[in-house]
């Protein structure tokens, strides 16, 4: 889902400080301002520099030579890397990690269905520690990544035995969900505005109190289906699940979204796992969910 580091208050204070190490540097003025009248010359003046000298505090002047001032003119400049700051790269890098310690932990999953559980409870707690940490934690965000993979290699494996190719057809249809609203970002269509963020809010909260009721209804017997009211009412299953993938596609673009303002606003390196962490996050649960809806239209056939 939505990345909630992004909104945390600590977040918006690096951001708007303009650096990670406490905002814009400040700019003092020349000696000559200080005391005395404005434009009014110290008193115990020096002697100024010359073209091509550079002034130290504990250093004598020092003379370059017009090669050497042409070699510094050529130097690039600092990029985002060199200044501590997050960039699209550091969050590519990052997110392809947590990616691939996903579908480490699937392989394991997938030979070792035992494994499932284990990894569904500790994906869960460590998700709710990430997200809510004020500072991210990289060593906690990779591990969560390899608990899921056990899950989602688990669970992977049992549909596979039931439905053979369901897995693949999971895969490719979460790919495709995640290059088309990457597109419809990209070229300005899709964008996050106040009023969709509330629309968004709402219906989280109605699929999340949908989510316990029909977790209760299957604990206590009330029905036996797999998946809850979801597998018992078929159409209300596919519904449901229609809605939990444009939910996450939208949670992607809220992801996307805090991205771009991050890199923009020069937030320091370290949030880049942030971002690799909500997006893990929310292309494991569009994954689940297509799973889950590829399973209720094979069970029907």
């Amino acid at each position: 889902m939505a990345n909630p580091v992004f909104n945390s208050k600590n977040f918006q204070e690096q951001m708007h400080s303009g650096d990670g190490r406490g905002g814009a540097a400040t700019q003092q003025a020349p000696g000559w301002y200080q005391g005395g009248s404005r434009g009014q010359a110290p008193q115990d003046q020096t002697q100024q520099p010359q073209f091509g000298q550079r002034v130290t505090q504990d250093q004598p002047s020092q003379q370059y030579t017009p090669e050497q001032l042409e070699q510094m003119y050529a130097q690039p400049a600092a990029g985002p890397a060199d200044t501590g700051r997050m960039s699209y790269n550091d969050v590519i890098a990052k997110t392809v990690i947590t990616l691939l310690l996903v579908v480490a932990g699937a392989a394991v999953g997938w030979n070792m269905p035992a494994l499932m559980l284990p990894g569904a409870i500790v994906g869960l707690v460590l998700g709710l520690v990430n997200a809510f940490k004020r500072e991210p934690s990289p060593v906690l965000i990779l591990i969560y990544a390899a608990a899921q993979g056990l899950f989602l290699g688990g669970i992977s494996g049992v549909f596979e035995q039931m439905w053979p190719g369901i897995a693949v057809q999971a895969v490719l249809a979460t790919l495709c969900v995640f290059a088309v609203t990457l597109a419809l970002f990209a070229s300005g269509k899709w964008r996050v505005s106040k009023k969709s963020v509330k629309i968004f809010m709402v219906a989280m909260i109605g699929y999340a109190l949908f989510s316990v009721v029909n977790l209760f209804l299957m604990l206590f017997g009330v029905t036996d289906a797999m998946f809850g009211l979801r597998g018992e009412f078929p159409l209300l299953g596919l519904g449901i699940g229609l809605l939990a993938v444009f939910l996450a596609a939208f949670s992607l673009i809220m992801d996307f979204t805090a991205i771009t303002q991050g890199v923009q606003a020069g937030a320091p390196q370290k949030y880049s796992w942030s971002a690799a962490f909500g997006l893990t996050v929310t292309l494991i649960w569009l994954y689940v969910e297509i799973l889950r809806i590829l399973a209720i239209l094979r069970g029907n056939d």
